[in-house]
């Protein structure tokens, strides 16, 4: 995260400079690529904020525009070079505002060049590439603006072809969550249902750091926290959306009832948790 806030700074920085960037390139744009699941499209909208926030006292305003890759393209033959020059101009319109800080997010940019490839291959129509270079076109002009940020994200990122890769300024991995970002997801859902009353009566958890000063060792009141723990060292592997799912998915398929306590509730997580893991493997190996 301070990386990317970092990179954003300089980029402003150095257009305040006027540095020539004939000299010094950057574009302005950030690649987050990894597995499904694992938080980069919500990093991408809570580094625009973030930013919105920081820069707040040089822009009035933020301006959030998410590209679908696939919304790019249309079945009709010339339509979708038609798309993508209106969307473009309606970009250009906000950016020509200078007192906004404007974001461009586009997601999958996978879809992008693995169009552009299959044009080459000859499995696509040529109007693919058309608009795949349109694309590129236009991102190479908006980038002169010192008020724009262009996001993208990738699941797939072997099938991101070089034009597009050069043009990242950062390309950063998103992996899956360490073990300590896995028990704070439990612990916010177990606090969140604690505060709902379906796991009933409310009892204290301590987070990593507290664990950690306490140097792991079990007692009566870290008994429940050192469980959780376990839970989430299992869990390692999964991915983010996965892990929010879990804590619905233990009570619906393990507790059935309207009320639980913390101890049957990380007993039914535990289960779950183990669920998840064959549900995997099962799909690894196409069961």
């Amino acid at each position: 995260k301070t990386k990317l806030l970092d990179y954003v700074t300089t980029t402003m920085y150095f257009s305040d400079k006027n540095v020539n960037s004939n000299l010094i390139s950057w574009n302005r744009v950030v690649l987050l690529h990894g597995p499904p699941g694992t938080g980069k499209t919500s990093l991408c909208k809570a580094l625009a904020q973030k930013l919105s926030i920081r820069l707040s006292s040089r822009y009035s305003y933020g301006q959030f525009v998410e590209i679908n890759s696939h919304s790019l393209f249309s079945k009709w033959f010339s339509e979708s070079g038609k798309l993508v020059t209106k969307m473009f101009q309606k970009i250009q319109q906000l950016i020509d505002d200078k007192d906004a800080l404007v974001f461009v997010l586009i997601d999958e940019v996978e879809s992008l060049t693995a169009a552009r490839n299959a044009s080459q291959a000859g499995t696509e129509p040529s109007d693919a590439i058309r608009v795949v270079n349109s694309v590129l076109t236009q991102l190479d002009q908006i980038k002169r603006h010192s008020n724009v940020v262009i996001l993208t994200t990738s699941n797939v990122t072997e099938k991101i072809d070089l034009a597009f890769v050069d043009r990242a300024d950062i390309k950063q991995y998103i992996g899956p969550p360490s073990e300590k970002g896995i028990y704070n997801i439990y612990l916010s859902c177990l606090e969140e249902l604690m505060k709902c009353q379906i796991i009933y009566p409310r009892q204290q958890l301590f987070t990593m750091h507290e664990l950690e000063t306490m140097d792991f060792s079990k007692s009566e009141v870290s008994e429940y926290s050192l469980k959780l723990r376990n839970i989430a060292i299992k869990s390692k592997g999964l991915s983010g959306r996965a892990l929010r799912k879990l804590p619905f998915l233990a009570h619906a398929l393990f507790v059935k009832m309207p009320t639980v306590s913390l101890e049957m509730f990380l007993e039914a997580l535990s289960h779950a948790v183990d669920e998840q893991g064959k549900e995997k493997d099962n799909l690894i190996n196409g069961i």
